[in-house]
């Protein structure tokens, strides 16, 4: 079978099918190939599936560690598998979502591996069994990343990526998470709430390092007050396996003695490489950075002009919404239009353990080291309403202004619900407002939000509550 396409789009994940979408809303005929998830990493054994469980590990803290707090009496039993379950019936009903938009928008979906054979032609090994060559006047590549692992420890049986483990249905008694980015203090987060004994080994000195010193501070002090332990400035060695265990081998990165920590299951987080082997890329001219990376410019174009790369594969911020911004920036670009670049130092970034945690643009070092003059304010949770009435008052919401405009340049916030408050702090920032405006913005009261504008007040130095 052979066919020609206007655009090919190589992936479905967040990136993949909203380029595909958006394409064929300005009147491009679309294909897109996916080989696995509709939906991608993020919708299947990411973003959707964590976010379900985290809910339920939320209720689990609730009636367990909170209980008595709220008047809870009584025995009570938490089920993982229950929340597994959930999880996954919440992503069938995304991915099915994914689908029907495709159809909806009269894109054709392919599933199957795409190989290209040359700038202008795939051919498509369909699940099926049939191949497909398709032939395209321009293409956008989203074709993700992968988890990355250590050197000489392979992943099976008790050693697992995010994907094993968020596929296994029985809760691990205990749980060894190497990493301590967005992905292993969630997956951390999420085991601890249902009663699994969990230590996070960091190679680098503190908790989520890519955050504020200061949030990494108040996330550690919140693990160890739930019974996480955490390992800082510790490297992993070595594995083994053995029949109903696995044995991590630790050391002090400064080096040292060591140490031995025997847990039912290993989580290897340590990031992700880019996902470019096995699709015939070098048959498009496409070039990659000294990274493994694809290179783009702003419009997502490759090195071959009617080409782009979006998402993960382009190492430039791996966010399912940056994904996705990315896909409507190449799919307007290919399309003839001039969209407006992407700011990555203002993209909003969202972990969601408990306490959550979010941000943009800079922390406050790398506004000094960035020759910033900055006022920083620090506005403490315990001090705001609706946290008390939460019982959940431990956390802060921290801005980083200019001097000489009162202009956001960062914000970083630790507490619960606050990767909600994401969307007023990046249209500040992307859009110049001050912080002596929003400090004049009446925001309801009681609300977490709240806290924004008096961490405003507090660059201009009148703030009420404190």
């Amino acid at each position: 079978m052979q066919t020609r396409v206007d655009l090919l789009v190589l992936g479905g994940g967040p990136g993949g099918y909203v380029a595909a979408i958006r394409a064929a809303q300005l009147g491009r005929q679309v294909a897109v190939v996916e080989g696995r998830w509709w939906g991608g990493v993020c919708l299947n054994v990411g973003c959707v599936p964590t976010k379900a469980l985290l809910r339920n590990a939320e209720v689990a803290d609730l009636v367990t560690r909170q209980a008595g707090t709220f008047g809870i009496t009584g025995d009570i039993h938490v089920d993982y598998g229950t929340g597994w379950r959930r999880s996954r019936q919440v992503v069938a009903s995304v991915t099915k979502g994914v689908q029907y938009l495709l159809q909806k928008n009269n894109v054709m979906a392919l599933d199957g591996w795409g190989t290209f054979t040359d700038p202008h032609t795939i051919m498509v090994q369909v699940n099926d069994g049939t191949v497909v060559e398709l032939q395209f006047d321009q293409a956008i590549i989203a074709t993700g990343a992968v988890a990355r692992t250590l050197p000489g420890v392979t992943v099976g049986g008790r050693v697992m990526t995010y994907e094993q483990l968020l596929m296994q249905e029985e809760l691990p008694k205990s749980l060894v998470v190497a990493g301590s980015g967005a992905v292993g203090v969630e997956l951390a987060s999420i085991f601890a709430s249902f009663g699994s004994k969990v230590t996070i080994v960091e190679s680098l000195n503190r908790l989520v390092p890519a955050e504020d010193e200061v949030v990494s501070k108040e996330l550690a002090r919140a693990f160890r007050r739930r019974g996480i332990a955490v390992l800082t400035s510790t490297d992993v060695q070595g594995v083994d396996q053995t029949g109903d265990s696995v044995l991590v081998r630790t050391v002090p990165a400064s080096g040292g003695v060591g140490a031995v920590i025997e847990a039912d299951a290993l989580l290897l987080a340590l990031g992700f490489t880019p996902k470019t082997t096995g699709f015939g890329l070098t048959e498009t001219g496409v070039a990659l950075d000294d990274r493994g990376f694809i290179e783009v410019d702003d419009m997502m174009r490759t090195n071959v002009p009617h080409i782009c790369a979006i998402g993960d594969v382009t190492g430039k911020l791996m966010l399912a919404h940056v994904a996705s911004a990315q896909g409507i920036i190449a799919a307007e670009t290919l399309s003839g239009l001039a969209p407006a670049p992407l700011d990555y130092q203002l993209m909003p970034r969202a972990t969601y353990c408990e306490p959550q945690i979010a941000s943009i643009g800079l922390t406050v070092a790398q506004a000094q080291a960035s020759g910033h003059e900055i006022t920083v304010s620090r506005f403490p949770l315990s001090a705001n309403a609706k946290a008390q009435a939460l019982a959940q008052a431990s956390g802060f919401v921290m801005l980083v202004a200019d001097t000489e405009h009162n202009e956001l340049v960062g914000a970083h916030l630790i507490g619960p619900g606050v990767t909600e408050l994401l969307p007023e702090l990046t249209l500040a920032a992307t859009w110049d407002l001050t912080t002596d405006e929003i400090a004049r913005t009446v925001h309801a009261h009681p609300t977490i939000s709240e806290a924004i504008a008096q961490a405003a007040q507090g660059i201009a130095g009148w703030t009420i509550d404190l």
